[in-house]
C-alpha cells in the first residue's frame, strides 16, 4: 500500500495485520531513504541506528518469503521514499493500492508533527509516478472513514482477498512491526481500537502552506478520478 505521510495508512497497516492471515512490514525504505538523502528528519539518528539503511537488502525482502509463515504480506510503503537509484523491480510482482487524502487535510496534519513541510515531503507527485508505472487500486481515506466497512469490502474484492470483520478493530497501542519513529507519529491511532469517524470539513490551512496545497491538488485529483466510488 502505497501512501503519503498523514493518509491513514498506519490504521490500514493495523487493520491489515488485524486479520490474523498477513504479515506486516511498516515503511521498509524510510531507513534507506533517510540515509541517502541526507534530510533531518525527527528521529533520523535512531532511525538509522535501528533499521537498515541498505536499498537492495530491502527490496531484496519485499519480494522475499513471507515473515512468520504468514498467507499475505502488507507493506505499507510511502511513494517519496523511492529515491532515484532504489530498487524498484520488485513492485511490479506486488498487488498494489494507492492510499490518498486530500492535501489540505494531510498538510495540516503533517505541519502539526513536522515544521515547514515540502512538496517532497508529502509525496502526491511520487505516488501519481508510481501508480502511472505500476498501475493499481486507489482509495481514498475520506471513503474509509465515513464508511469502513463498505470500503474495505469494496477493495478486498479488487484485490481478490476475502474480506473479514477483524479488519475494523484492533487492541489499543503499539504493534511489534511499528517502526522506531512510531512513538513520534503514531499517539492517535495507538490509542484507537479502530477507525475514526467521518471526516469534517476541510482544514483551513495558513498562507504559508495554501501553495503548497494548491501545487499537490493536480496529483491528487489525478489519483482521486480513479479512486473506488463508495456508492
Amino acid at each position: 500500500m502505497w501512501s503519503g505521510p498523514r493518509n491513514l495508512s498506519t490504521a490500514m497497516m493495523y487493520s491489515f495485520a488485524a486479520r490474523g492471515d498477513c504479515a506486516v512490514w511498516d515503511e521498509p525504505f524510510y531507513a534507506p531513504y533517510l540515509a541517502a538523502t541526507g534530510l533531518n528528519h525527527p528521529m533520523t539518528a535512531e532511525i538509522i541506528a535501528t533499521h537498515d539503511t541498505d536499498p537492495d537488502r530491502v527490496a531484496a525482502a519485499c519480494s522475499g518469503p513471507i515473515p512468520n509463515g504468514k498467507q499475505h504480506f502488507f507493506m505499507k510503503q510511502m511513494p517519496h521514499h523511492m529515491v532515484d537509484g532504489f530498487p524498484t523491480d520488485w513492485i511490479s510482482h506486488c498487488v498494489n493500492i494507492h492510499l490518498i487524502r486530500h492535501p489540505a487535510r494531510v498538510i495540516a496534519s503533517y505541519a502539526a508533527k513536522r515544521q515547514s513541510p515540502t512538496l517532497e515531503d508529502i509525496g502526491f507527485q511520487q505516488q501519481l509516478a508510481l501508480y502511472e508505472r505500476f498501475g493499481g487500486v486507489v482509495v481514498d481515506s475520506f471513503d474509509i472513514r465515513a464508511n469502513p466497512e463498505k470500503m474495505l469490502q469494496k477493495l478486498c474484492v479488487e484485490i481478490c482477498l476475502n474480506y473479514t470483520p477483524d479488519m475494523l478493530h484492533w487492541p489499543t497501542g503499539g504493534r511489534p512491526e511499528d517502526g522506531v519513529w512510531a512513538r513520534h507519529w503514531y499517539g492517535a491511532v495507538h490509542k484507537s481500537q479502530g477507525f475514526a469517524g467521518p471526516e469534517g470539513e476541510l482544514p483551513k490551512l495558513p498562507k504559508s502552506l495554501e501553495s503548497l496545497s494548491i501545487a499537490t491538488l493536480p496529483a491528487y485529483e489525478a489519483l482521486r478520478s480513479d479512486a473506488l466510488q463508495p456508492h
